[in-house]
């Protein structure tokens, strides 16, 4: 049993724009910091399903993974190109997608779909310092906060919406909340 309650902090608030929806924006907290690399997302069965970027990447440079934390739609590929000066071999073995990409050198680029919803541990086999995670969700509607603890989602039509919120080393909470031009709420991790 853990000896002490963690705590966070999410406000959220919608702003409303005439017939494209609502765009909810929020701060992620823990405690009193903001917390970056917060992941927030909502099922939307109901709403546009939202184009995939062009191109998503999780980077090697300076012996760490850039971005540390990495949301993606289920189906999407993800380039792990090696930036840095050494060779890397990015894995991942437990929870979320399981794979291992081998040893390959500096300039070199290899792919991976993450193609079920869930978390995957992301790790370098020659530099056990590195660490990242791609969080993999069934849902357009996504966001990472920011180092100031900030995000915000696309566009979604007004309606009620569950939510979900992870971060690292937390667990991912789930609610309700019903998005019109006045909506906030807060989400609490204990």
């Amino acid at each position: 049993m853990l000896d002490f309650v963690i705590s966070a902090l999410m406000a959220l608030t919608t702003v409303a724009t005439p017939a494209s929806g609502v765009e909810l924006r929020g701060t992620a907290w823990i405690g009193e910091q903001r917390a970056a690399n917060v992941v927030v997302w909502v099922d939307a069965p109901q709403a546009p399903v939202l184009p995939p970027p062009a191109r998503v990447v999780l980077d090697q440079r300076n012996l760490a993974f850039s971005p540390h934390v990495l949301t993606v739609r289920v189906g999407t590929s993800v380039e792990f190109p090696n930036s840095d000066r050494v060779f890397h071999n990015v894995f991942s073995w437990r929870d979320g997608k399981r794979f291992n990409l081998g040893m390959y050198p500096v300039g070199a680029m290899k792919r991976q779909t993450f193609d079920r919803p869930g978390l995957s541990r992301i790790f370098c086999n020659i530099h056990p310092n590195m660490a990242a995670y791609v969080m993999a969700v069934d849902s357009s509607y996504f966001s990472v906060s920011d180092a100031a603890g900030a995000f915000t989602l696309p566009l979604l039509p007004q309606g009620t919406y569950t939510y979900h919120a992870w971060r690292p080393g937390g667990a991912t909470l789930t609610g309700s909340v019903t998005l019109d031009s006045g909506t906030a709420f807060e989400i609490h991790w204990s």
